[in-house]
């Protein structure tokens, strides 16, 4: 074995390796933190019973369930990660379970919910520029799925040429392609007019161009992804919809949910939203409820028979 281990080799190694977004590090170095300030021994000595004792000690503080499974995760990918890098002889966390998380069904909005949000969008703006900007982004969340943080960094390029499929960039630098809807094309065509114009003005003053499509003046170059999200809290309010009943994932899920209930293969809707898992996507079946209530009612046998006895339709509520 070579040195020991090391919170540092670790993230480096996600991060060069996996191509770990930021967010994921952080939230890697918070646990692992917490954890080895916790241990009262080193992390090269630490044992099983360290770790369970450090789970216990999370229990205690009133951490909630997804916590302490985040936590243990991490804890087991870092000894993982040092037992193949023979940083340690064992892994002490490989036999550990964790608490496992809650499977929480997904809150969504209906679709009239988010067409009042799509017309809110046109109306929302200080200018004709911010109202165009603020439709292509409502109408593109909501016909892509995309994470917002995808959306807001999308590339002016990828935008060109009046495409009918978007590449975006996604977790851990994944790529994938969803189609555009053609309001979501008409919208986005709308604004890269827009965009451009003011972009050649901006020029014409001798500041730089942006290589985004949503550019901003701020430090990232793009929107933000909290400007993005006090957006649609206002777009929510003109709407007539509950502000905290509206946020930018809650429209990812509408997005999938809708796409469900209308038919879609549940593996399309995992490949439109970026899952490297399809147990991931699998939350979202509970949509299907009541659509193979309807089928079973409408195709078998016995609801056929039991509708003709009864002349007429069968009811919902069972035998």
């Amino acid at each position: 074995m070579s040195g020991g281990v090391s919170i540092e080799l670790f993230l480096e190694a996600q991060a060069a390796e996996l191509g770990a977004a930021d967010n994921t590090l952080a939230a890697y170095a918070r646990d692992l933190s917490d954890f080895k300030a916790w241990l009262p021994t080193t992390l090269d000595e630490a044992s099983q019973g360290d770790v369970e004792n450090y789970l216990v000690h999370c229990t205690a503080q009133g951490l909630a369930n997804s916590t302490r499974a985040r936590r243990l995760s991490a804890i087991k990918q870092l000894y993982r990660f040092a037992f193949e890098e023979r940083l340690r002889a064992d892994n002490p966390a490989i036999k550990i379970k964790g608490p496992g998380r809650a499977r929480k069904l997904p809150q969504t909005l209906t679709p009239d919910e988010v067409d009042s949000l799509l017309d809110a969008a046109q109306n929302t703006g200080r200018s004709k520029a911010d109202r165009c900007r603020n439709t292509c982004l409502m109408a593109l969340l909501y016909a892509t799925g995309m994470r917002v943080t995808e959306l807001v960094s999308l590339p002016v390029a990828a935008a060109r040429g009046n495409p009918q499929m978007l590449l975006v960039k996604g977790k851990g630098g994944k790529e994938r392609m969803t189609p555009l809807s053609p309001p979501a094309r008409k919208a986005l065509a709308a604004w890269l007019v827009m965009r451009d114009m003011s972009e050649d003005a901006a020029k014409a003053k001798g500041r730089p161009g942006s290589a985004y499509l949503f550019p901003s003046t701020g430090k990232l170059g793009h929107l933000t992804r909290h400007r993005f999200y006090m957006l649609i809290k206002e777009l929510a309010v003109n709407a007539g919809i509950s502000p905290q009943k509206v946020t930018p994932h809650r429209l990812r899920h509408a997005f999938a949910t809708h796409l469900l209930a209308n038919g879609a293969d549940l593996r399309v809707i995992q490949t439109l939203l970026g899952h490297a898992d399809i147990a991931t996507t699998e939350i979202y079946t509970h949509v299907l409820e009541d659509r193979l209530k309807d089928l079973v009612q409408e195709h078998h046998p016995l609801a056929s028979t039991a509708r003709r006895k009864t002349g007429g339709s069968t009811s919902s509520g069972g035998q």
